[in-house]
C-alpha cells in the first residue's frame, strides 16, 4: 500500500510504524463516553495512544478493518526505540494541538491528554516483528505511562522478553482448520504455545476472542481448553462490520452484544470463570478468575 493511502485514512505514520487517534480519544476530548479499556481498567482515552512500531502482518484475518490487504514489508533498518518513543510522543501532541481550537472540546481533559499516561501497542500489524520491542515498552514503562501490548501471538520467543503492563493475546479460532479459514495463517502451534506460557508471564495476561457469526461463534468449551494457562483476564467481543472487512464479511456477520453476553456466560462457566462487566456500546464482556485488581488507576 502507498503511505500516503494510510496518511489518508488518518495514519500518521512515524519511524517504520504509525500512530492514529482513535474514535474514543476524539469522544473523550468531547467530554462524551470513553471506551471499553476505561470501563475495565481505568484507561482514560484522551490519555492514551494508539501506536505500532511496524506496519508488517503476517496474517490476514476475515475481521480485520485495517488496511492490510496490501502487504507491508518489513524495513531493512529499523528506528531505536528511545527515537520511535520521542516520535510517537511529539506526532500525539501535534494531532492534539488541533483541538484548542474546538468550541466543543473539554478544556481539562485537553489539557490532561497533553501528559499521556498509557500507549496501546495495537494499531494495525503485528508489533512482535519489531526487533526491539522489548526496549520500546522499557522505555514506556518508564516514562511512567502503561503499556498494553496486543499480538496474535505467532511470536512466542517475542513475548517470553517483553513485559508490557498487560499483554494481550487475540485468537480467534477454537481450532486450527477454523483458525486457517478465519486468518489465512499456518502458525497454529506457535499460537498454542504462546497460550501456554501465559501462567509464566510476568505481566497481566489477557486473550482477546473476536465472534464472528457463522465463521467462529461455536463450541466455548473448545475455546476454554485453549485456555488452560489461565489468563487474568479474557475479553469476548464482537466482530464490527468496518472498514476493510466489509469486502470480506456481510453486515450479518456482526454478533448482537446480546449473543457475545450469551457466548461469554457459556465460556465462563467452562473456564471457572466470572463475567463481570461489560459494555453493550462495543459488545464486549470481561470474565476474570479474580487473581488481580482489573482497575490500573486503583493499583
Amino acid at each position: 500500500m502507498d503511505p500516503a493511502a494510510l496518511e489518508r485514512q488518518g495514519y500518521h505514520l512515524v519511524g517504520e510504524g504509525a500512530v492514529k487517534p482513535c474514535l474514543w480519544l476524539k469522544r473523550s476530548l468531547r467530554g462524551r463516553e470513553q471506551c471499553y479499556k476505561h470501563h475495565f481498567y481505568g484507561i482514560e482515552s484522551h490519555r492514551c495512544v494508539q501506536m505500532t512500531p511496524v506496519l508488517h502482518c503476517n496474517h490476514l484475518c476475515l475481521h480485520c478493518w485495517r488496511p492490510v490487504d496490501d502487504s507491508f514489508p518489513l524495513p531493512e533498518r529499523w528506528t531505536e526505540p528511545e527515537d520511535l518513543l520521542d516520535l510517537v510522543l511529539r506526532e500525539q501532541r501535534r494531532i492534539l494541538s488541533g483541538y484548542w481550537g474546538s468550541d466543543v472540546v473539554d478544556r481539562a481533559r485537553l489539557q490532561d491528554a497533553s501528559t499521556p499516561k498509557h500507549v496501546a501497542i495495537s494499531l494495525m500489524g503485528e508489533p512482535t516483528f519489531y526487533p526491539h520491542l522489548r526496549g520500546l515498552i522499557k522505555a514506556i514503562n518508564e516514562r511512567g505511562m502503561t503499556s498494553f501490548l496486543v499480538t496474535n501471538g505467532t511470536n512466542p520467543d517475542v513475548l517470553k522478553d517483553v513485559d508490557p503492563t498487560q499483554l494481550y493475546i487475540s485468537i480467534n479460532a477454537p481450532d486450527e482448520d477454523t483458525y486457517r479459514r478465519v486468518s489465512g495463517g499456518r502458525d497454529w502451534n506457535r499460537i498454542l504455545e504462546s497460550l501456554a506460557m501465559m501462567r509464566d508471564l510476568r505481566c497481566r495476561t489477557v486473550v482477546r476472542i473476536t465472534l464472528i457469526r457463522g465463521v467462529n461463534m461455536f463450541n466455548p468449551d473448545a475455546y476454554a481448553r485453549l485456555l488452560d494457562a489461565e489468563p487474568d483476564f479474557v475479553e469476548v467481543k464482537a466482530y464490527m462490520h468496518l472498514g476493510r472487512s466489509r469486502y470480506r464479511l456481510s453486515r450479518d456477520a456482526m454478533p448482537s452484544h446480546e449473543e457475545v453476553v450469551s457466548f461469554a456466560s457459556a465460556l465462563a462457566e467452562s473456564m471457572g470463570y466470572t463475567l463481570e462487566d461489560q459494555v453493550s456500546l462495543s459488545r464486549v464482556a470481561l470474565l476474570t478468575r479474580g487473581n488481580v485488581q482489573r482497575k490500573l488507576d486503583k493499583l
